[in-house]
């Protein structure tokens, strides 16, 4: 059975940082790459980060600088690192693995950016 769980979201202030995993099973991780989306309340789902099998990343703009991807394949897991969060940040995060024709999500994390 595949799963992919987020953890980590929560409440921050404006200019926190904030660290999500998505721990996976089910299927071959390293095989796949791997992306955070988000989406925001009256908002389409938007890519933040991909990290593809090889390690290769890649970032939406506004998140260059700011937000970190990375992957580790022995415990099957992918990390996003928030930093300088801003209150257009808030959304529902979602873990992404993709192989080709092939997509999992997991059931997201809320993160919260209000003083």
């Amino acid at each position: 059975q595949v799963q992919l769980v987020e953890s980590g979201g929560g409440l921050v202030q404006p200019g926190g940082s904030l660290r999500l995993s998505c721990a996976a099973s089910g299927f071959s991780f390293r095989s796949f790459a791997m992306s955070w989306y988000r989406q925001a309340p009256g908002k389409d789902r938007e890519l933040v980060a991909t990290i593809g099998a090889g390690g290769s990343t890649n970032y939406a703009d506004s998140m260059k600088g700011r937000f970190t991807i990375t992957r580790d394949n022995a415990r099957n897991t992918v990390y996003l690192q928030m930093n300088s969060l801003k209150s257009e940040d808030t959304a529902v995060y979602y873990c992404n693995a993709r192989q080709s024709y092939t997509a999992y999500w997991g059931q997201g994390t809320q993160v919260t950016v209000s003083s």
